[in-house]
């Protein structure tokens, strides 16, 4: 296998790791759904940690995507 190829297969293994993301604020947004049915006075303070939540998870996202680049044209 040359270089070329290993390069490859790593970015798209990487560009799995958006994926990773997707799931992370699906769930994120599906709990502050569920607090937030079950306790509605509380979702101003959810909302916050939700959104806390989902840039964290994207920014996993974005790092790995960085990465790949990087494998690709580094």
């Amino acid at each position: 296998m040359d270089v070329t190829a290993a390069k490859m297969i790593g970015a798209g293994l990487l560009g799995l790791g958006m994926m990773g993301a997707a799931i992370g604020i699906g769930l994120v947004f599906s709990a502050l759904l569920q607090g937030t049915a079950r306790n509605p006075a509380m979702q101003k303070t959810l909302f916050g940690y939700a959104i806390i939540g989902a840039a964290l998870a994207e920014l996993m996202g974005l790092a790995s995507i960085g990465i790949a680049l990087i494998f690709v044209f580094g």
